[in-house]
């Protein structure tokens, strides 16, 4: 050392100098940066206008001196008892909600902040721990780093503020938290300062602009009064102009028009009339610019028919016009000449007598002047004061042409009385002969000229009451039904219907004595009563007679047709009480003799009448058992023969009475038909095979995919409302119809195959499988194979049941088979009861069958 002064230092010295002078240099540059935050947070409070903004610029700012790209601000509003995060900047936890409930998130690292007052630091390596030992629940994605510093006003802890960082690589330090600490003790005080500025600012904006809106809406009132004013003196003129019809009527509408041209702007205005027959369009006025009083003319696409149509006072504008002639209310003709005279047109309906008679119009030309909804309101007004004016004229013409009329009217009434006198005897004289008409056709049918049901009951009551005097005197009622009558009206039509009961009454008088009593009691239906015969066989001949001469054929329009006669007969004895119950009887026996065979006639007895109230109270039972589901619901499979596969169940029901006991199938399902209950018990089970469907599909074994058929009735495919009735209640029940199978029974098909071809297909669209049921029980054409959808065809029980003795029905079950693969639909063997029976079925290749021996039937609630 040469100078005590100066410190030389070694070169190695100096290196180990370098780190620390770059440290303090960093720290130098940290200070400059907190201070210059400091400053631009302070200049915030002048500078930003707004909290959105001033948010922004704190986040900014914030990122000047430590990673902020994740940074949010949160106050607790402790009032309202929420917390509003006013700033979030997230790239993992997105937030759409500015305010939440407090005590949502208490519990969490925002609410913990807020609760304690204190600050909060974690890594991803220390979170649990840090977290667990505080007692945080964690809401959202964990950072890598995280640091969160309370806002406080005072003592008092009003919100928090974060950043945080999802990148591993970057990291917190002790004097990023401190900074942090540090900012946000001013930032608490900037946020006050422009919360009051922008509290104040938006009071005086709000006052100017309340004070603004008065002084509008007094300059409006003012406006407003002046119309008024002006409109009052208006109406009152025209209140005055409408009064004074002693003017001629185009004075009154060129006086109603100056009036209006003061009130509107009305330099163009018309009246346009229609004639009485409505078809035409005139115009008692007309005061237009540039255009001269048009001619009468037919009615239209113009702007006044648009009018008449609606009913309703129309504004119409250029920008109207097109949307008129897209909708075909306006030609396009009358568009284009608005269009090219920038016309603005006003148009009210004038009613009279509650009914539209005209239209009073009004147009301006040019883009200088358009109307608006208070000229429409003004002008549907004038119009009403117009119509008034015209019904009163047209009251005054009515009164002159009344009296005309009157007078011409008393005149012609004198010459009547005159004519009147001798006219009175002769309608005297026909009145009698009236009165004698109508007894008779009260008493008799209008198309035959016989006895109706009311002559022929009061002369069935005197035979009664004859039999109770005298029980020695025979009597008896044959009550005839005829055939084909039905198909003879819907082939020939009504009028050769007429004609054939024509014949048939005449027929019937030719076998009767002149002393019987023959009667129609409508339709087809005719009686007779047998007064005073000796034998049984009197009464039986006469049956006999009737049923060979309705036998003969019958020759109407030309065509040759035969008919038949169902006959019941009914003999009098002292039992009956009324004409009614031996209608009733005779009724019955007729009954019998159609159940029979028709052509034929049957005696009744006392037996028929009991079996008929077993009838009667078996359907009252069936009804009962229906409406309160009193039915039982079983199913079987039907199976694949080769590994037993299920492919479908079908369910049907059984009834066994409390007292009647178990009733046979074939017999509810005939009650069920003639009492038209198919429907009802179809829908029953429809219901019940939907529920099990609807439980099946809740379970997660194979009955997710098991199929119920149904025998569906083919009332119930006839109407095309009924199959989509079918369909609302499989939706209802949010069942897939391919789980669904409907069988249709081959002789109902038979009956009724053109109506529901439309309906079969219907359901096929859908999903739902088709099954022909009972195939080979009727005589099903095989036509129907080729024209109906059926996914399966049900070979009936009876040809399977003869195996394997029948080989006739082997070569008949092997012939379907044939037919099957080339049409694409399953053969399905129905009523295997023996495993003989499934040996033959294995060997002529059928696949699928369903009996006894394959799988017994099941109550659907166990299945």
């Amino acid at each position: 050392m040469t100078d005590n002064s100066r410190v030389d230092l070694s070169e190695e010295e100096l290196r180990e100098l370098i780190p620390q002078l770059q440290q303090l240099t960093e720290q130098y540059k940290r200070s400059e940066r907190v201070q210059k935050a400091l400053f631009d947070i302070s200049e915030l409070s002048s500078s930003v206008s707004d909290l959105p903004n001033l948010y922004r610029s704190i986040h900014n700012i914030v990122g000047g001196f430590l990673n902020a790209d994740n940074f949010f601000v949160a106050f607790y509003e402790r009032e309202e008892k929420v917390i509003d995060f006013v700033y979030f900047v997230d790239e993992y936890d997105e937030q759409t909600v500015k305010q939440i409930p407090a005590e949502q998130l208490m519990d969490g690292i925002t609410g913990w902040i807020l609760r304690t007052g204190e600050h909060l630091v974690f890594g991803k390596e220390n979170a649990a721990e840090v977290l667990g030992e505080k007692g945080i629940k964690v809401m959202g994605s964990i950072p890598s780093d995280f640091i969160g510093v309370p806002l406080k006003r005072g003592a008092q802890v009003i919100g928090a503020m974060v950043v945080q960082t999802y990148d591993d690589s970057l990291r917190y330090s002790a004097d990023d938290l401190e900074v942090l600490l540090f900012v946000s003790q001013h930032i608490v005080t900037t946020v006050d300062r422009v919360k009051s500025r922008e509290v104040t600012e938006r009071t005086i904006r709000e006052r100017t602009k309340q004070l603004r809106k008065i002084n509008d809406d007094l300059q409006d009132e003012i406006l407003e009064r002046q119309k008024v004013e002006s409109l009052q003196q208006a109406l009152f003129e025209i209140s005055e102009v409408a009064a004074n019809l002693d003017d001629d009527m185009q004075v009154f509408y060129s006086n109603l028009h100056s009036i209006l041209a003061r009130l509107i702007s009305a330099p163009n205005c018309y009246v346009a009339i229609l004639d009485k027959e409505r078809e035409h369009l005139e115009f008692p006025y007309f005061s237009d610019e540039t255009d001269s009083r048009p001619e009468k003319r037919p009615l239209g696409f113009g702007l006044t028919e648009f009018v008449l149509r609606t009913g309703q006072a129309e504004l119409v504008n250029p920008s109207r016009v097109v949307q008129l002639v897209e909708s075909g209310e306006l030609d396009v003709s009358v568009a284009q000449n608005m269009l090219a005279k920038s016309n603005s047109w006003l148009g009210s309906p004038l009613v009279v007598e509650g009914e539209i008679s005209g239209v009073i119009a009004v147009q301006t030309y040019g883009r200088q002047n358009k109307y608006a909804n208070k000229d429409l309101e003004l002008l549907r007004y004038v119009s009403h004061h117009i119509a008034v004016a015209i019904e009163r004229r047209r009251q005054s013409d009515a009164i002159q042409k009344y009296t005309q009329q009157l007078s011409e009217r008393v005149e012609a009434r004198t010459q009547e009385l005159n004519r009147a006198n001798e006219i009175l005897k002769k309608q005297i004289e026909q009145r009698k002969e009236i009165e004698l008409r109508l007894i008779h056709d009260a008493h008799h049918d209008g198309l035959t000229d016989l006895p109706n049901r009311t002559m022929f009951n009061s002369r069935l009551e005197l035979a009664v009451a004859n039999k109770k005097r005298h029980p020695e005197n025979n009597f008896a009622v044959l009550f005839i039904d005829l055939d084909r009558f039905k198909v003879i009206n819907d082939t020939l039509g009504h009028h050769a219907g007429d004609q054939f009961l024509i014949e048939v009454a005449r027929r019937i008088g030719t076998c009767i004595r002149g002393h019987d009593l023959l009667a129609r009691l409508g339709g087809d239906e005719f009686v007779i009563l047998l007064d005073n015969f000796d034998e049984l066989h009197d009464v039986e001949e006469v049956a006999s007679r009737v049923i060979e001469s309705i036998g003969e054929p019958f020759v109407l329009e030309g065509k040759e047709m035969y008919s038949g006669a169902s006959i019941g007969i009914a003999h009098l004895d002292v039992a009956y009480q009324k004409a009614e119950e031996v209608v009733r009887d005779a009724d019955a026996a007729m009954y019998q003799a159609k159940q029979q065979g028709r052509g034929r006639f049957v005696n009744f007895d006392k037996s028929m009448r009991e079996r008929l109230l077993e009838e009667l109270e078996l359907e009252n039972e069936f009804r009962r058992a229906l409406r309160d589901a009193e039915f039982e619901c079983y199913i079987q499979p039907a199976l694949k023969l080769e590994d037993n596969a299920v492919v479908y169940y079908e369910c049907y029901v059984r009834w066994e009475h409390p007292t009647l006991g178990k009733v046979k199938r074939e017999q509810f399902w005939q009650i069920a038909e003639q009492s038209g209950l198919t429907l009802e018990l179809d829908n029953y089970m429809l219901e019940n095979a939907c529920r099990k469907l609807q439980h099946w599909a809740t379970l997660d074994g194979p009955e997710k995919d098991y199929k119920i058929a149904i025998n569906m009735s083919i009332n119930h495919v006839i109407q095309g409302n009924l199959v989509n009735r079918i369909l609302e209640l499989i939706k209802s029940y949010e069942v897939e119809p391919r789980k669904l199978v409907f069988e249709f029974d081959e002789n109902d098909l038979n009956r009724r195959s053109h109506y529901i071809l439309p309906a079969i297909k219907k359901l096929r669209r859908v999903g739902i499988s088709l099954v022909l049921d009972n195939f080979g029980s009727g005589l099903a054409s095989l036509s129907y194979l080729f024209s109906y959808p059926f996914d399966f065809v049900k070979v009936d029980h009876r040809f399977v049941k003869s195996l394997p003795r029948s080989q006739r029905n082997q070569k008949l079950i092997q012939s379907i088979m044939l037919i099957s693969e080339h049409l694409r639909f399953n053969v399905i063997a129905e009523g295997v009861d023996s495993s003989a029976q499934l040996d033959v079925l294995n060997n002529l290749g059928c696949v699928y069958g369903q009996g006894k021996h394959l799988s017994a039937s099941i109550r659907l609630e166990e299945a």
